[in-house]
């Protein structure tokens, strides 16, 4: 049986001092034996979090990561940077980082890959645009992004990987999408896993769903079989996370 895992993305939020104060506020919170839980901070609080969440049940992500291990690239973080503070998961294809920032399949895949070779946990956001749904070309978008992003990836890599699917209409917006219209999709995810490598894999890969999650619907959304957990935005900043954490 698969683990639940719930991840908060924090986003840009939160100063370095603030990331201690809400971590030692969430600790007693979200301790569990029942889910991995990741708080995803921003880059300048990662080794402040790192220290912050020790002897604690949380482990600590990075929301981006460059696909190099170093050079010119003004600004990127590197993944043996990350390694070396004792940083476990990356967000990695974020909706707002493909469209604000420029990110493709191409280069998710890219940073897919590398943060394999440090031993960090990606986890691979997927995810359709209002105008894709109404179309009803949902399910064939993000089989393409599934199936790019897992290039050149072995099954015992792509077991241990979490994918998150986020329908960009409900990022932020208080909409969420309907535990039936969230399963459908996690359930087309699962299936892409299988073509791509095996029953076994796809068995064992986790999906999120993400997409203004909130304590009252996060029972609903994580009993759904395809379903293992969620990647959290606005409510990971509040002790509501707890809630969330906790759901059942």
């Amino acid at each position: 049986m698969r683990k639940k895992i719930i991840a908060g993305n924090w986003k840009m939020n939160k100063t370095t001092s603030e990331t201690v104060t809400l971590i030692n506020q969430l600790k007693p919170l979200v301790a569990t034996e029942d889910a991995d839980v990741v708080f995803c901070v921003p880059a300048i609080s990662l080794t402040t979090a790192v220290e912050a969440a020790k002897g604690s049940n949380i482990q600590i992500g990075a929301e981006n990561m460059h696909f190099e291990e170093n050079g010119a690239y003004t600004g990127e973080i590197a993944p043996g940077m990350l390694d070396d503070i004792g940083v476990r998961y990356v967000i990695i294809g974020h909706s707002e980082r493909r469209e604000y920032f420029a990110e493709t399949d191409v280069t998710v895949n890219k940073k897919v890959l590398k943060a394999f070779e440090h031993g960090i946990t990606p986890i691979i956001c997927c995810g359709e645009s209002l105008t894709q749904r109404e179309q009803g070309v949902t399910i064939d978008f993000i089989r393409q992004q599934i199936k790019i992003a897992f290039l050149n990836v072995t099954p015992e890599q792509a077991k241990t990987a979490v994918i998150a699917y986020e329908p960009i209409w409900a990022i932020g917006t208080g909409k969420v999408a309907t535990s039936a219209q969230a399963q459908e999709v996690c359930k087309a995810i699962r299936e892409c896993v299988a073509e791509i490598y095996d029953t076994d894999t796809a068995a064992a890969i986790r999906i999120q769903y993400g997409g203004s999650v909130t304590a009252d619907s996060a029972a609903e959304l994580f009993s759904q079989p395809d379903i293992d957990g969620g990647l959290v935005g606005g409510a990971s900043l509040k002790p509501d996370f707890g809630k969330i954490v906790n759901y059942k």
